[in-house]
């Protein structure tokens, strides 16, 4: 509790957490806190009173409780993998990071409802390897799957490469248990397909980034597992072919296409530069590429020999250049490293300015003309490295400095470049911000480029759960 004239006493609150929580799981030392206290990309840096790891809701909502009595923030952190600093505290005020990696376990899994309840500290990959344990698919797949905890995936409502296919992390979000800022604790939706009782309250902390409450408990949404995958790649000329590529594909598989990821020639090139672990199965060349892969729970599918099909029809129409089908599970694997290997890649390139954007499919084309020529005009010789996932239209549309330049030269004109490429995005009814979340990143783009009325609607909601303004403050808005 704050003393008589207002302040703080650490040591008095120290010794309250403790007492929560236990001695063994309070870190307040310099050296073990440092790396809690900067983002994936060291953007952003922060300072913290301490870092707390309940044991369970009830602990969670005992420390909220303290911190709430002292006007101490909460900073809830997963994985801390974000690429946006929503998981880093700020300066402006005394905080604590909210730590859930003690809450890990799979509570129930109900093979008939299809359904995991899990705590928030477990990975998205232990959630998965649980479903799969089960013989069922838990969809939710993201380069950072191995680290980043279902908390944090969906606070940030997470994406990645399944989308096309069983939708992002809002769409498997059955029901939660959140504490809120008061420390009172409240489960919302009960795992059910349907739920009509009310407004869907879960969805308000979905995407809000630990700001409105602390998601503690998730019951998700499991699929049948995938009996049967078949995977290729090819080149095309440009997006437009690979959508259309996409179309063809959607039309014969009838709902079996999982993924549709798109590279564009910049991005092929980096991916597969030494020393780069992926290697091009064509080469190298100066098109794009498309890696699809189809995935169905019946055994009696053939799906390779369904891609084989499109594919062929697909040369023959010159929609595509070449391709290749993988042969097994190594061979999709090979495949699938040359998409992953982008975010290693800027970084050997020096660096990269990161946009996530999303505009309705069709858009696709225009939105990534348009955007290289607005950044082209404002730095010459900047590299567009623009990759992403095709059937959901959210593009990954990073810029890397001049190949001769100063690298500096990027960081100079970040401001210009982004406002330009979110200028694109507006004119084309797309969003700026497709599946990394808000965060401290993108708060001003959020306050400048929504409606007014949403902001101050998204604020009256925010005043209203966290009056105090306490839960992870200085994020979204």
């Amino acid at each position: 509790m704050p003393s008589a004239d207002g302040t703080i006493d650490p040591r008095r609150f120290i010794a309250d957490l403790a007492a929560a929580v236990g001695t063994r799981h309070i870190q307040t030392d310099e050296d073990v806190l440092a790396p809690l206290l900067v983002d994936e990309r060291r953007r952003y840096h922060g300072d913290a009173l301490a870092a707390v790891s309940p044991a369970d809701t009830a602990e969670v909502a005992t420390v909220v409780r303290l911190c709430a009595a002292s006007g101490i923030a909460v900073v809830p952190q997963g994985g801390n993998t974000g690429l946006c600093g929503g998981a880093t505290p700020r300066r402006e005020a005394p905080s604590v990071v909210l730590s859930l990696r003690r809450m890990r376990e799979v509570r129930r899994i109900d093979r008939l409802g299809r359904t995991i309840t899990v705590g928030a500290g477990a990975t998205v990959a232990e959630v998965a390897d649980a479903a799969a344990a089960a013989s069922l698919l838990f969809p939710l797949s993201f380069g950072a799957e191995g680290t980043a905890q279902i908390g944090g995936a969906l606070s940030t409502n997470a994406g990645g490469t399944n989308v096309l296919r069983y939708g992002s992390a809002r769409a498997l979000t059955l029901g939660l248990e959140v504490v809120l800022a008061d420390g009172s604790v409240t489960r919302l939706g009960r795992g059910l397909r349907k739920d009509n009782t009310g407004y869907d309250l879960k969805h308000l902390f979905v995407g809000g980034e630990g700001t409105l409450g602390v998601i503690c408990e998730a019951t998700l949404a499991l699929h049948p597992p995938s009996r049967q995958r078949a995977t290729a790649m090819a080149t095309v000329a440009g997006a437009a072919e690979g959508l259309e590529l996409l179309a063809r594909l959607q039309e014969a598989a009838d709902g079996r296409v999982s993924a549709c990821e798109w590279l564009s020639p910049t991005t092929r090139r980096l991916a597969c530069e030494p020393p780069a672990g992926a290697r091009d199965p064509f080469g190298g060349g100066p098109e794009s590429l498309v890696l699809a892969e189809l995935t169905s729970s019946r055994a009696g599918d053939d799906l390779r020999r369904l891609l084989e099909e499109v594919l062929a029809e697909s040369l023959e129409a010159g929609v595509i250049g070449d391709a290749t089908v993988a042969d097994g599970t190594a061979a999709a694997e090979r495949l699938w490293q040359v998409r992953e290997a982008p975010p290693e890649a800027e970084k050997r390139a020096g660096g990269s300015i990161k946009h996530d954007i999303a505009v309705v499919v069709d858009r696709m084309p225009a939105f990534l003309e348009q955007a290289t020529e607005a950044v082209e005009a404002i730095l010459a010789g900047v590299r567009v490295n623009a990759f992403g996932h095709l059937g959901d239209g959210n593009i990954h549309f990073n810029l890397l400095a001049p190949a001769d330049g100063d690298p500096h030269v990027l960081l100079d004109n970040e401001e210009r470049l982004t406002g330009a490429v979110f200028d694109v995005t507006e004119s084309l009814g797309g969003s700026f911000s497709a599946e990394h979340g808000i965060g401290q990143r993108w708060r001003h783009e959020l306050a400048r480029r929504t409606p007014a009325a949403a902001v101050d609607l998204m604020r009256r909601i925010k005043a209203t759960l966290d009056p105090d303004g306490i839960l992870n403050p200085g994020k979204v808005l």
